[in-house]
């Protein structure tokens, strides 16, 4: 089955968030950082299950550009520089329709992993050092 287009996609960027209008009623309108941390490219989602990447720090990410990819979805331009997710139709309708649970999971591994949504300053240089097993 072909996933249907929405009829209208409308980048509002003074409240970042892209709203989505289909043709049976559905509206949706999601936000900048919602899309960003649910993002289906390789960096949020790695390379296979068990290999996701937890996106933290997004709260105040902005929808800078949207691009047709086909007849089958968009690429979205994050100011954070990411800009390699490819939103299926199917995709986004998805994310639409389970919003309120997936951002709630969303928070909770936040939570769990001790991260924020805000950003951390600027000027501040984060190293992360693995533990080496068996030593």
């Amino acid at each position: 089955m072909t996933a249907i287009p929405p009829t209208d996609i409308k980048l509002h960027k003074q409240s970042a968030t892209l709203e989505l209008v289909y043709a049976d009623g559905d509206n949706f309108a999601l936000s900048a950082e919602f899309l960003r941390v649910h993002s289906p490219s390789a960096e949020v989602r790695g390379h296979g299950k068990g290999q996701e990447v937890l996106q933290f720090g997004k709260r105040h990410v902005k929808l800078i550009n949207v691009q047709s990819v086909g007849n089958y979805a968009i690429k979205l331009v994050f100011d954070d520089g990411h800009d390699s997710g490819i939103y299926s139709w199917e995709y986004l309708r998805e994310l639409g329709q389970d919003e309120k649970e997936l951002w709630n999971s969303y928070l909770a591994k936040l939570q769990a992993a001790g991260e924020t949504r805000e950003p951390l300053p600027a000027d501040t240089q984060v190293i992360s050092i693995k533990p080496v097993s068996g030593t």
